[in-house]
């Protein structure tokens, strides 16, 4: 079952180019911090920014680092079927075991529309697919009971990434999806609430800080201690509001170039954090003894 703490690793850049000894670095910093999987290429990666050679670069790199450590996500949705579909079966092909697809960002397509889309995907290949709801990032929901129909009638579509924010919608998909589908959390500043009513993970923009911080928390929640996890839940809360002072991944990059992990690196239209929010960070950082 796919469960755990799942870090959205963040890509990094020097002189304009991916820094593979960063990236290289990071892998390795997730692997002793008790990261339980990794996804590579996701919104956090800013994959938009990256071209089709380096993103081939870049999978087939960090899975020879990883290797059969820990589970390994590859984020492979876009906007267009056909490319979506290509990405997913090059995922398959390169031995990840999932892939994530976004629902069709831009375009706001009808309930119908991104059901008939992800079956369609799932149906050419065999690779577990997680569905990414963030309604936030691509303009358009994708309702509980449409996740429910894919989720029954698919049987390689194995989990969500919700990050809705709507515990209404998340505890409706919980309750009415066959057993061995997973709700992962997509928003950390609910990660401990959504496990309590049956998520089983995260896939979190914390965690590239934290990591050891927020797999405990996962721990503690699929242990059904949530008596600790709720003290875990308390004391990150404001460690996850700063990974969010500015849009992801600004501020999680700044905070590993804080940490001396990687270069403060963007690709535009990303850009670094207003001065004002890094002194802000910076403190928030030290409060939590991470710098």
């Amino acid at each position: 079952m796919l469960q755990g703490s799942y870090v959205a690793l963040v890509t990094p850049f020097k002189n304009g180019s991916v820094d593979w000894n960063a990236l290289e670095n990071l892998i390795t910093f997730h692997l002793e911090n008790g990261t339980h999987g990794i996804l590579l290429l996701g919104t956090t990666a800013e994959t938009a920014a990256l071209a089709s050679d380096e993103k081939d670069a870049l999978l087939r790199f960090a899975l020879q680092k990883i290797g059969d450590k820990v589970p390994v996500m590859i984020g492979t949705g876009t906007n267009n079927y056909l490319q979506s579909l290509a990405n997913t079966k090059k995922a398959e092909e390169l031995g990840a075991d999932s892939a994530l697809v976004i629902t069709p960002y831009y375009i706001k397509p009808t309930q119908n529309g991104m059901y008939e889309y992800f079956k369609s995907i799932a149906a050419k290949v065999k690779i577990p697919i997680v569905i990414y709801n963030v309604p936030g990032r691509t303009g358009v929901n994708m309702a509980a009971e449409t996740t429910v129909r894919l989720a029954k009638e698919c049987p390689n579509i194995v989990g969500i990434k919700e990050a809705s924010g709507n515990l209404v919608q998340a505890t409706r998909i919980i309750r009415d999806a066959p057993e061995g589908f997973s709700l992962m959390s997509g928003e950390d500043a609910l990660n401990m609430p959504l496990m309590a009513i049956g998520a089983k993970g995260c896939v979190s923009v914390t965690a590239n800080v934290a990591p050891r911080l927020m797999s405990e928390l996962i721990t503690a929640c699929l242990n059904m201690d949530f008596a600790a996890a709720k003290l875990q839940h308390l004391y990150m809360d404001r460690l996850n509001e700063l990974m969010f002072i500015e849009t992801n991944p600004i501020p999680a990059k700044e905070a590993l170039h804080m940490m001396g992990l990687i270069e403060a690196e963007f690709r535009l239209p990303i850009c670094r954090l207003q001065d004002k929010n890094r002194e802000i960070l910076r403190e928030g950082l030290q409060a939590y003894k991470i710098i």
